[in-house]
């Protein structure tokens, strides 16, 4: 299908999502790929890595670009040659991504049980006020997943521990936004997130305060 949804988030940021439909070839026929792409393409085993990997391309040439002109740095963050910040993300059937002035972060998950078996490895702080027990409980660990997730993104650092250096305050579902923080040593970063919720998907996106 052509593109899902498209969030205006403000004047200088945008989201694009893609609910993958479409088969591998169609995806492969009508887009362009750098050769560094293909090559990475062709090394995925997982036709769904697959396409998800290819509908972020055409989610790309909805924002006015192509593949020729995202490059990546050597921690594996996206960049845009025009200076533009951009986050990519997929999960099973949905990608998207959000391009802005500024530097932002994006994930997307599907709503699953599994993730209360791992959530004392990315959550410490959150218990404080998460109650197992209610029936919104993978609701909200999906939140504070993505909301990780996309901090982690900004970053830019693979040494942040999810569990020791990020908190994610308490947030109201119906609000559909909340406040998180990243500390480690003398590095301390306020952020704002935002998320979404369609067809069992949590869809969160983070900006600097």
């Amino acid at each position: 299908m052509p593109l899902y949804k498209k969030i205006e988030v403000n004047s200088t940021t945008t989201i694009y999502v893609w609910k993958v439909e479409e088969d591998f070839n169609w995806l492969f026929r009508n887009t362009s790929l750098r050769d560094v792409s293909l090559a990475r393409l062709e090394g995925m085993k997982s036709e769904i890595h697959q396409r998800g990997f290819l509908s972020v391309r055409h989610l790309l040439n909805e924002a006015g670009y192509t593949d020729f002109d995202l490059f990546y740095d050597e921690n594996g963050k996206p960049n845009l040659k025009d200076g533009k910040h951009i986050s990519i993300t997929h999960s099973h059937n949905f990608s998207a991504i959000i391009v802005s002035s500024e530097n932002v972060g994006i994930d997307i998950e599907l709503q699953r049980e599994k993730i209360t078996r791992i959530a004392d490895k990315f959550i410490e702080y959150e218990f404080s006020y998460l109650n197992k027990k209610e029936r919104d409980y993978v609701r909200k660990l999906t939140v504070i997943w993505g909301a990780k997730e996309a901090k982690y993104k900004m970053c830019n650092s693979r040494s942040l521990s999810f569990k020791d250096d990020m908190k994610v305050e308490e947030f109201k579902l119906d609000k559909l936004k909340g406040k998180a923080s990243v500390s480690q040593n003398e590095f301390e970063k306020a952020f704002d997130f935002h998320f979404e919720e369609f067809e069992n998907f949590t869809l969160v996106y983070a900006l600097e305060n």
